[in-house]
């Protein structure tokens, strides 16, 4: 097992708040998992003489307004939660982590030049961001994706670019230049493994973003297409019934919540186990 993961693991057993957040997430995951084993309703078939029914013992939650039973839907909206942000966390992160080191290691030209370029993309409202390259993409998973890598790259490089910066100046990452290490090799060798920490946390307080954006997202009818089982696509269905059947739109709202809670409770955790300053990383 490497140095980092034993630091990892050690870090979140000393922290409460990030064993609860992880422990959140992980019964999320788990569940999304064997949503096929957990329910014997299918989430996109309904049955219409049994629409709009109250919590019982064959529909544990109900039903909604096409009779299609809502705990099922909630199981298996986790599954296109997790996994559509899980992939625009990973890309968002990845890439916003190349451009702050590279950023911060070239240096003069090049970090001026691209924090003029991030700042004239963050002056950008991200739901407008969003919105505007949904509609002229369409609105598929992988553009999702693109289109929240393109809204949240800017933040994670400026967070990322002040962590390397503190480390540019060491005498190692000067030993690796005078050796003549191209830029490449400096930053996975030298760099990388020193700001761990700092991504480490950027990654779990994005993700908490980026469930809340993509959820957003196909409430206002721009993220996943009906049928498709979706938390926040469930509370734009069931909205207008809630008074009649109130837990086909409170049942993927506690869901949802859950999961950012834990998502938030792992990344305060971690950020004070590991002391790390997000609001100076940032600056």
């Amino acid at each position: 097992m490497s140095t980092a993961v034993i630091r990892t693991w050690r870090t979140v057993r000393s922290s409460r708040a990030a064993t609860i957040g992880l422990a959140i997430v992980a019964v999320h995951v788990v569940v999304a998992l064997l949503a096929p084993l957990l329910t014997s309703y299918a989430p996109t078939v309904g049955d219409s003489s049994r629409a709009l029914l109250g919590p019982g013992a064959d529909h544990w939650a109900g039903t909604d307004q096409y009779g299609r039973d809502v705990l099922t839907r909630v199981l298996y909206g986790g599954r296109y939660a997790l996994g559509v942000s899980a992939a625009a966390t990973l890309l968002t992160v990845a890439l916003g982590t190349v451009l702050g080191c590279a950023a911060a290691l070239r240096g003069g030209r090049l970090d001026d030049a691209l924090m003029r370029v991030l700042d004239a993309v963050l002056s950008v409202p991200s739901i407008l961001a969003l919105l505007v390259i949904v509609t002229a993409l369409g609105s598929g998973p992988w553009v999702i994706v693109l289109a929240i890598a393109v809204v949240y790259v800017p933040q994670v490089t400026r967070v990322v670019r002040g962590a390397a910066l503190a480390v540019v100046p060491a005498d190692y990452v000067t030993a690796a230049r005078a050796r003549g290490e191209g830029i490449w090799p400096i930053l996975r060798r030298e760099v990388l493994p020193n700001i761990t920490d700092v991504v480490c946390v950027e990654f779990a307080m994005r993700a908490s973003w980026v469930v809340l954006l993509i959820s957003s997202l196909s409430f206002l009818g721009f993220g996943a297409n009906p049928p498709t089982p979706d938390w926040g696509l469930m509370v734009a269905e069931n909205r207008t019934a809630i008074t009649v059947v109130p837990m086909a739109s409170l049942a993927p709202i506690i869901a949802l919540a859950t999961l950012v809670v834990g998502l938030n409770l792992a990344a305060d955790g971690l950020s004070k186990a590991w002391g790390v300053d997000r609001i100076r990383e940032g600056s």
